[in-house]
């Protein structure tokens, strides 16, 4: 493929500038509106750090530890879970931007509770009405963003979104620095909580500037409206444009085959080969992005730096925020270069970086436990965040973008909530057991993660397949081969064939047969 061009439909085609085209330019400026749900989840992790660290967080909670600590931290993940039942279908029938209002809305009444009082009690309902919120807009903006850029972008995009985490979770860390100078007042912490929901209110206002996913629009029927918001975005309005003609058939051509002769139930991901092998993926990348090391650090930095010694509020505060900063450089600019390095060398890339600063750490951490010297309190501290970088390579936008992609769109949504389900469980398990592990077994718990590390890297390497420059449609090829349902240009073999069969039926199929071959050419 030549640097100036990119594959759709079979067919090569020239690559646009985005701030040159006025629907583009405009779509992506606002796109932020869509984006943030990541930051907002970011903001949070940070957020947690920053409180541990307060002493007028412990005053007011009176020092929680160990299980009850974990509680705390590990109700926001309760409350996505407990979304789980309801968040595919609010995605599939209300909308993409429906799903983000309806996620805004409740985060709101969460952020309210969270910052009221003193109750533990409260303070845990707060954050499960935050988490039930926050999984159902971080599922639909996504999917949002996903479907509608221009495929020369679809990589970029996609895995800024989930990047964004490290965004908030930048300006939790300033802002937990800075109220923590507000002393004698339990301002010092709420303002932090308060602070949470700005994006959410933000989103509300902004969100109705970007566009409803045309592959949704397609979905429900309403196809003038979805050929508008295409043309709009990828071409400035001139629908009788080539590529959006071909974008255009590809998807709907698959979106209806796809309503006739496959299912969309829960069952599907067990169902065919491909399907199993999408269900490894994102069941697999659901755990591997939580259980890979980084929930120690994200959500109990102030626990892993006193094993080193600092427990210093203010300096716990400041590594917390350089760490942020790190993070956000690091994820975002590992976002330009996906579709250039490609999907699995990326993932392989980070799994085994991570597992050397891992044993590296433990290594550290176990030297530091029996002597107490500087030398390996700095080799910890150097490691975190190398180790972060590491991470960042595969794991951080990746995780969303990746596992969007590989879903074809009647599973798409289902297939994302697969993923989220992993994450929240696996954010539960370790906001949970991670406090009460350091505490009892301390430097001897990253053993757990190098062995574990050692297993991510195996299942990367035999499952995760590359899907680098392969329009959105048209990776259902990589996984269903010969069985897979492509319309358009670049339809499959088996489709054609479904098409065609179609055509041919007589009798009492015959009026459905060209009702659906009108639907399909039109």
């Amino acid at each position: 493929m030549g640097k100036d061009t990119f594959e759709l439909g079979g067919q090569q085609w020239p690559k646009v500038t985005w701030w040159k085209m006025k629907g583009m330019r405009f779509v992506y400026l606002t796109l932020w509106a869509a984006m943030i749900t990541s930051a907002t989840n970011g903001y949070d992790g940070s957020l947690m750090n920053g409180l541990e660290a307060m002493d007028s967080w412990n005053e007011s909670y009176n020092h929680p530890t160990g299980s009850t600590l974990g509680l705390l931290a590990a109700s926001m993940s309760i409350g996505s879970m407990l979304s789980i039942p309801v968040v595919p279908y609010v995605a599939d029938i209300m909308g993409r931007r429906a799903g983000v209002v309806i996620g805004c809305v409740i985060m709101l009444f969460g952020v309210a509770m969270v910052s009221i009082g003193y109750k533990i009690a409260l303070f845990v309902v707060g954050r499960i009405i935050l988490g039930f919120g926050l999984g159902i807009a971080q599922e639909c903006s996504p999917l949002l963003v996903t479907e509608l850029v221009h495929p020369q972008h679809r990589a970029i995009y996609s895995t800024i979104y989930n990047s964004l985490w490290y965004v908030g979770s930048l300006i939790g860390a300033c802002v937990a620095l800075g109220t923590n100078h507000i002393h004698g007042s339990a301002w010092s912490w709420r303002v932090p909580c308060l602070l949470q929901g700005i994006p959410s209110i933000c989103q509300l206002i902004f969100i109705w500037t970007v566009p409803e996913s045309p592959r949704w629009l397609i979905s429900k029927g309403r196809l003038e409206q979805a050929k508008k918001v295409l043309a709009y975005v990828h071409a400035q309005g001139d629908e009788d444009d080539a590529l959006v003609n071909v974008e255009f058939e590809e998807i709907q051509q698959t979106i209806q085959l796809e309503k006739q002769f496959e299912g969309n139930s829960w069952a599907e991901f067990w169902s065919t080969p491909g399907n199993r092998h999408r269900s490894i993926i994102l069941i697999s990348i659901g755990f591997f992005s939580q259980w890979s090391g980084n929930g120690i650090v994200s959500y109990f930095l102030p626990q892993v730096l006193k094993l080193i010694g600092i427990t210093n509020s203010n300096t716990v505060l400041t590594i917390n925020l350089i760490l942020s900063a790190v993070n956000v450089v690091s994820a975002t600019g590992i976002c330009f270069w996906v579709d250039y390095f490609g999907r699995r060398k990326l993932f392989l890339t980070s799994s085994i970086s991570m597992l050397l600063c891992y044993v590296a750490m433990t290594i550290a951490l176990a030297r530091f436990s029996i002597e107490s010297n500087d030398a390996s309190a700095r080799t910890v501290l150097v490691f975190i965040f190398i180790y972060y970088i590491a991470y960042n390579i595969g794991f951080s936008g990746m995780l969303v973008s990746y596992s969007s992609e590989i879903l074809p769109y009647r599973l798409r949504a289902k297939g994302l909530t697969i993923m989220f389900f992993c994450v929240d469980l696996s954010l539960w398990f370790n906001q949970y057991v991670n406090p009460i592990a350091l505490q009892d077994i301390e430097w001897k718990y990253y053993i757990v993660y190098c062995v574990f590390l050692v297993f991510e890297i195996f299942v990367v390497w035999k499952y995760y397949i590359e899907t680098k420059e392969i329009p959105l449609e048209e990776i259902v090829k990589m996984f269903d081969g010969d069985r897979a349902i492509l319309g358009g240009a670049a339809a499959t073999d088996k489709a054609n064939q479904l098409i065609a069969d179609n055509a041919g039926n007589v009798g009492g199929d015959s009026e459905k047969a060209i009702t659906t071959q009108v639907e399909l050419h039109s």
